[in-house]
């Protein structure tokens, strides 16, 4: 019988409240050893990690390759294996590899059979897979059933052939079935934060809205707190609502900051669209159990008609290359969109001889525009600012050719109030050009409505 059989018939004798531990926001990049002993010492009855986010970027999904490093992922993920199976508790980890998609799933498995030799561990492990089929997605576009959100352009069958990877994001039914298996410990790729930590209580028939809810707190450990941090969070939840305390005794989970958590990654901090439903947070209510403590109650799950889930995908534009300098003339910074518009003319004449180039070139000034658009409001000058010269092209070569030309031709370019013929910019190393390898975007980020959720996400089960 595995840890979630055990605890489903504990509950059904007699019932108590779970007490669910959020271990990392984002595994693989450390865990504080002391905080974490101190949620082991709590014996929570779930041990749950997030793994991944799109807010990396495209480059992961697209490529195939990790988002962290082998070594600090090797090193989070033995503290948790251990800590979860010294307790005898599950262990659940969503969207592994930072990306999810089937190259991240099965490093992420190796690694966990790796470190359960090493260890000498035992225990039924569950992958679910969240790659989509490409054919099926052509047919349910082609069936009006793919819409696009967030400002995502229409999907079309090119798009689909291009992306190097596409994965769906899966709720928390697929964690369900993991778990009605006999899962011991669950290894996911590209899932819901929430599905995570809400999976194991909703099968054990606590109230979704707040299971849901919880999970959505407790997925990025304690960034809730004051001041946030990534320290355990551990979760006690009841029939009627929840209480979050941080692992760490200088962060304190306020009615504020908690509140205020409902904004992440949201549009709407009162509802989160999930692939089975709705959480409505219009009636939530957080409260002071003490200075470190809050309760939390009110959250109310519709579940949809018909489920929908997103999709993900990216695709290779070319070779990225930069140019890294710095500028503190404030005649340049002043000029700056007049001077990179006649070096991007000047570099196009040379390297392209007359005919249309086959890259894309940018540059951004930090301190100017390099995060924020242009302001209609004049804002004073910065007394220095920092250049980013981009390219991407077909090839690693040409990407580099171009950016070299670039900076020779920037480093030289005249310009009004010029004091010296050369000297326009400070390079912070020699060479400033540097290759930085493929270049990918997001090209599928859309919703598809589906018929079932079982068939998207398949388990797979074996002995460890």
């Amino acid at each position: 019988m595995s840890a979630a059989q055990r605890l489903a018939a504990e509950l059904a004798a007699k019932d108590r409240p779970l007490h669910i531990l959020g271990a990392s926001g984002q595994l693989g990049y450390g865990i504080p050893s002391e905080s974490f002993e101190a949620g082991l010492a709590r014996r929570p009855d779930l041990i749950g990690c997030d793994m991944g986010s799109i807010d990396i970027g495209p480059y992961c999904l697209g490529s195939g390759e990790m988002g962290t490093a082998p070594a600090s992922t090797i090193r989070d993920l033995r503290r948790v294996l251990k800590g979860a199976r010294s307790l005898d508790v599950p262990l659940v980890i969503g969207t592994a590899g930072a990306a999810g998609a089937a190259p991240h799933l099965e490093a992420t498995l190796a690694m966990v059979r790796q470190i359960a030799r090493e260890e000498g561990l035992h225990f039924r492990l569950a992958s679910i897979r969240a790659d989509m089929n490409r054919d099926d997605l052509k047919a349910a576009l082609a069936a009006g059933k793919v819409r696009g959100f967030d400002g995502s352009p229409k999907l079309a069958d090119e798009e689909i052939d291009a992306a190097g990877n596409i994965v769906g994001q899966m709720g928390s039914t697929s964690f369900i079935r993991a778990f009605e298996q006999g899962a011991d410990v669950i290894i996911a790729g590209r899932a819901c934060d929430t599905a995570i930590f809400a999976s194991l209580p909703i099968m054990l028939g606590f109230p979704a809205g707040l299971a849901v809810h919880m999970a959505k707190i407790i997925e990025c450990a304690s960034l809730c707190c004051v001041p946030g941090g990534r320290d355990p969070l551990l979760a006690t939840l009841d029939r009627e609502g929840f209480e979050l305390e941080s692992m760490a005794p200088q962060r304190a989970a306020t009615p504020m900051s908690v509140a205020a958590h409902a904004l992440y990654e949201q549009a709407d901090p009162f509802v989160v669209n999930e692939p089975e439903g709705e959480l409505d947070l219009r009636g939530a209510q957080y409260t002071a159990i003490d200075a470190r403590r809050t309760r939390v109650t009110g959250a109310v799950w519709h579940a949809a008609a018909k489920p929908s889930v997103k999709i993900e995908g990216a695709r290779l534009i070319g070779h990225r290359a930069v140019l890294l300098a710095g500028v503190s003339d404030p005649r340049f910074m002043a000029a700056h969109e007049t001077i990179f518009a006649e070096v991007k003319q000047v570099v196009r004449n040379l390297i392209s001889e007359g005919v249309e180039p086959d890259y894309d070139l940018f540059f951004r000034l930090y301190g100017y525009d390099g995060v924020l658009p242009p302001s209609a409001t004049p804002i004073p000058p910065p007394r220095e600012a920092f250049v980013l010269g981009e390219c991407i092209a077909p090839t690693p070569q040409r990407a580099a050719e171009v950016v070299r030309s670039t900076k020779q031709y920037l480093l030289h370019h005249g310009y009004p109030g010029r004091l010296s013929t050369g000297g326009n910019l400070a390079f912070p190393f020699a060479p400033p050009e540097v290759s930085v390898g493929p270049a990918y975007r997001f090209n599928v980020y859309h919703l598809v409505e589906v018929d079932n959720l079982d068939e998207l996400f398949p388990v797979t089960m074996e002995e460890i």
